[in-house]
């Protein structure tokens, strides 16, 4: 590859990374742990409703 090409690589990223790691007040903050709790009570509830009916 000639040095006067840009692959885009690295450039085309960096947006993405100042993007997500800006942080907005008025976002709404879940806890991870929140999502993986939640969504083991559904799989479970579901299994359980499938048992039970």
């Amino acid at each position: 590859m000639s040095s006067g090409q840009n692959s885009g690589g690295l450039m085309s990223s960096a947006g993405l990374v100042r993007y997500f790691d800006s942080e907005d007040p008025n976002a709404i903050r879940i806890d991870p742990r929140s999502v993986v709790a939640t969504g083991a009570f559904f799989g479970i509830a579901v299994l359980l409703l499938q048992f039970f009916a």
